[in-house]
């Protein structure tokens, strides 16, 4: 089948610039709604945006609905400003959104965590950067792949940061030490190469001696956890011992200066009692020492028993004494 196409031409002039002003009033319409469309731009929540003119940066914008010049004139581009990323060194978590990440290459994995102690021994360290996007200008415009370059330096950094110490330092105590001086010596790099970045936080992962030293290397550590146990019984008992000691001494110096004290006392009592008697004693002697003859031979000689007193002279004086009545009522 055919079709017949018809073209109906305008009988007239007047017919023609009624047409021609039909067209015009329709590419007003489309330039307006054209233009409008390619004004109106919306700049989501934690975000900012970045404002070109001509290829020229022009501003940057907070977050909401804003204009710019339309048919390409301005360009914006969105970044994430509010939004926490981070990268991996040493292994990788799949799902992630961020393309630089982690390495996808597992022999690039290992060598990023493959590293030497200051004291020539060998680790692996695993580690994570979080970081945001501080000035958007800077990120977009300033370094060529900024998060690449954050990558170099994070590595370069943490490599020196481990150099500098050793091995038992990198496993087990100076962790946080190593965490905080990264920190710090990325973020002064990140500044001075202008990438538009700040570090949120450096943590170190696993950090492991190399896999055929491994068993050994538990080994040494299982003997200094032993060790320190050890070492803490014996101060628990010291902490126990000592102390009980220093109380039962304290308790004996106590008793041995009460005690002491206690003979001053008696002492300067009896100095007392006894300066009291001489002065009743100086006031009249032969009385004095009368009383006290009695008074003492009164409490002697209920004490001496049975006692016969007789002339040194007397003779056959055995009858008198009884002393078969004396056996008898024994």
């Amino acid at each position: 089948m055919s079709e017949n196409i018809e073209f109906n031409l305008p009988n007239n002039f007047r017919e023609l610039k009624a047409r021609a002003r039909s067209f015009i009033w329709i590419g007003v319409v489309a330039f307006l709604l054209v233009a409008g469309f390619t004004m109106v731009y919306t700049v989501e929540a934690q975000s900012q945006g970045v404002v070109l003119r001509f290829g020229k940066y022009v501003s940057t914008v907070d977050p909401g609905l804003r204009i710019k010049m339309p048919f390409g004139i301005d360009r914006v581009y969105i970044v994430q400003v509010k939004r926490q990323l981070k990268q991996e060194f040493g292994f990788g978590t799949r799902g992630g959104s961020n393309p630089t990440q982690f390495n996808t290459s597992q022999t690039e994995r290992n060598f990023e965590r493959s590293m030497v102690t200051g004291d020539l021994n060998a680790a692996t360290v695993e580690w994570i950067v979080q970081y945001r996007v501080r000035d958007p200008q800077l990120f977009l415009f300033k370094v060529r792949e900024p998060e690449d370059t954050l990558r170099d330096i994070s590595e370069s950094v943490m490599r020196t940061v481990v150099g500098d110490r050793t091995v038992d330092e990198v496993i087990t105590i100076g962790r946080q030490e190593i965490e905080g001086e990264a920190l710090l010596s990325m973020q002064e790099l990140v500044d001075k190469y202008e990438l538009g970045l700040s570090i949120d936080q450096v943590q170190l992962k696993d950090v492991n001696p190399p896999q055929p030293v491994q068993p050994s290397f538990n080994e040494v550590n299982q003997a200094q956890q032993e060790r320190e146990r050890l070492i803490n019984v014996a101060n628990g008992e010291y902490n126990k011992v000592v102390p009980r000691a220093r109380g039962e001494a304290e308790q004996k110096i106590q008793a041995a200066e009460g005690y002491a004290l206690k003979r001053v006392n008696e002492a300067e009592g009896d100095v007392a009692r006894f300066n009291a008697v001489l002065k009743e004693y100086i006031k009249a002697p032969e009385v004095t020492k009368r009383r006290l003859y009695l008074e003492t031979m009164n409490e002697v000689l209920p004490k001496m028993g049975k006692k016969i007193i007789i002339d040194a002279e007397a003779q056959q004086i055995l009858p008198l004494l009884q002393l078969n009545q004396e056996t008898l009522s024994r």
